[in-house]
């Protein structure tokens, strides 16, 4: 039994020795790129090996005699880090059947500084090109957005490319080495993407620069910085600056990355302070603008070289964090009341840490360099930009729908302060305002006519039928009036049963008659409501403004007496009492 045992136990180590030696074997076998016809592009980061230079002693002849130094990079795929010293990369290649000819080194990232290549044959580096965006950008060997150089492979031996990386800031090492088409399908389509989204940020920038100019709401001039922010970084961090905007200024190629980034943050505060200002304590609101304060300051620090790119990297994973984390009660509160504006910052938040910790783990290597984790920072801004647009939007109608509930109380207010409440017409104050108006436009060719109506047999009805009825007489009475003359008319109870109607623009008098005959001739028909019948005729006088009076006042007195007049020639007429 304890034989059997012991023979089980030699089997699991010998097979686990047997795993691990095939693993060696299949990862050896990988250790040399082979290029063939069977592939047009392969990625060399699988084959590189490295060695470190701290000190900056070696050469190319002792990188070349280290060789057994090189060992396999033992963190994240294709990153290095943040670490100062110069790197050595060596990548065996062998040329099999169709691999001869040229083949394109592309290194895909912007921001190296300088990246000496060599192509070591026979032991001998007989090959020498430089790369990097410390060059000037006319004398790279591929003017693009990346550090990309052809390089000819001889039919039959091994070469080596032996690569010295020399940067300030992150070592991001997405290499490939490819034939033409591949190389240029990849370049047009990060072009194309780079394009795309760089169109974008441009639009977003029009609109909220067009909204703050129309509206004067200043959240969408802090989200114009943040998309200009934003869009920068982006532009400078894929070579998309350097290429077509500040190509060879030495200033944009060190401080952009960090400006953009700062600037970036600052805005994010300053645009989270204002969305949620009314649901921030306000040492809250302060806090975020003392963030945007240090952002901005640093931004100047590291413009004139008193803090360098490792520096803003920790302020951007330390301090950077802040506007979230700030605004988070503030965002709580409104999703709790059932705000989107709430719903859509978590949003924004949950996409920004999470394309803020891949970015920061892909520089700091510990997360691979990919083409998704290196874009990862790009998408999650962009979504930011489109999700700080809604929330922008969503503020802009929240004030909206205020501005005119405000605009629908005051004007409830003054038509309750200008109008009868029994009857819906102008009140007294409501006619001695609309008098005024138009006597200021009365000319002789505009002239403007004024009526005193007195119901006639208004009393009786009232004490026969109860207060009710009359009531509601003189709401279908106001009813009437309203029909009976011109839409730009006003009209107004100013006493018990006495209205006023104010009518303007008559080029001559005869109109002014005419109009009130028609109001004369509409009581001539009965009042018909619940269930009554009620027959009730008016006298009205008029005067003419400004051929009997300019003054308001004066035009009403001789209105009114007007009115009088015919009441005691026999009523149910309409008179104007002419000097």
């Amino acid at each position: 039994m304890e034989g059997s045992r012991a023979v089980r136990s030699t089997l699991r180590v010998l097979a686990g020795v047997l795993c691990f030696a095939l693993l060696a074997f299949a990862h050896g076998a990988r250790a040399q790129l082979v290029l063939s016809s069977a592939d047009d592009s392969h990625e060399l980061w699988p084959h590189v090996r490295l060695l470190g230079d701290p000190s900056r002693a070696l050469d190319p002849e002792k990188a070349i005699a280290a060789r057994e130094h090189f060992v396999r990079p033992g963190g994240a795929y294709a990153t290095l880090g943040m670490g100062k010293e110069i790197v050595w990369l060596r990548i065996p290649v062998s040329i099999g059947p169709g691999g001869e000819g040229t083949w394109f080194l592309d290194i895909d990232y912007a921001l190296l500084h300088q990246v000496d290549i060599f192509m070591v044959r026979d032991g001998k580096a007989d090959r020498h090109v430089k790369v990097g965006n410390g060059l000037p950008f006319e004398s790279r060997p591929l003017r693009g957005r990346t550090h990309a150089v052809p390089l000819e492979f001889a039919p039959e031996g091994t070469t080596e490319l032996l690569l010295r990386v020399d940067t300030f800031g992150a070592k991001l090492l997405p290499m490939t080495l490819s034939r033409l088409p591949a190389f240029h399908a990849r370049a047009l389509g990060e072009q194309l993407l780079q394009g795309a989204l760089g169109g974008l940020a441009l639009f977003l920038i029009l609109y909220s620069l067009t909204q703050w100019v129309s509206m004067r709401e200043d959240l969408y001039l802090k989200y114009a910085l943040l998309v200009v922010c934003s869009a920068t970084f982006s532009v400078h961090f894929f070579g998309i600056g350097e290429m077509y905007i500040w190509t060879d200024n030495a200033w944009f190629q060190t401080h952009m990355a960090g400006v953009s980034a700062l600037m970036a943050a600052a805005a994010t505060a300053l645009f989270i302070e204002d969305a949620l200002a009314g649901d921030l304590h306000p040492w809250l609101r302060q806090g975020l603008r003392g963030v945007a304060i240090v952002h901005v300051v640093a931004s100047v620090a590291h413009g004139f070289d008193m803090i360098d790119i490792r520096v803003v990297a920790v302020l951007m994973t330390t301090t950077g964090l802040a506007p979230s984390l700030m605004g988070l009660p503030g965002a709580l509160a409104r999703a709790r009341r059932g705000d989107e504006v709430g719903a859509w910052f978590m949003l924004a938040w949950v996409g920004y840490f999470i394309a803020s910790a891949i970015m920061v783990g892909v520089v700091r290597g510990v997360v691979d360099a990919s083409f998704w984790t290196l874009h990862s920072f790009q998408i999650g801004a962009t979504l930011d930009m489109l999700v700080f647009l809604r929330i922008a939007s969503l503020r802009t109608a929240a004030r909206h729908r205020a501005a005119q509930r405000a605009a629908q109380e005051r004007d409830t207010l003054h038509s309750l302060a200008h109008s009868d409440p029994l009857t819906g017409l102008l009140n007294r104050r409501g006619f001695d305002e609309a008098l005024l108006t138009a006597l200021e436009r009365a000319a002789p060719e505009r002239a403007v006519a004024l009526y005193v109506l007195d119901l006639d047999g208004f009393k009786g009805i009232n004490d026969r039928f109860g207060h009710d009825v009359g009531d509601q007489l003189l709401r279908v009475v106001a009813q009437r009036l309203r029909g009976s003359v011109r839409s730009g008319d006003g009209v107004a109870r100013i006493g018990g049963d006495e209205f006023v109607i104010i009518a303007s623009g008559f080029t001559h008098e005869s109109q002014a008659r005419d109009l009130g005959l028609k109001v004369l001739d509409s009581f001539h028909s009965p009042f018909v409501f619940d269930n009554q019948n009620l027959r009730m005729s008016v006298t009205i006088g008029y005067a003419l403004a400004p051929t009997d009076s300019w003054k308001g006042s004066e035009l009403l007195k001789a209105a009114d007496a007007a009115m009088y007049a015919g009441k005691q020639e026999g009523k149910d007429r309409l008179l104007r009492i002419v000097r």
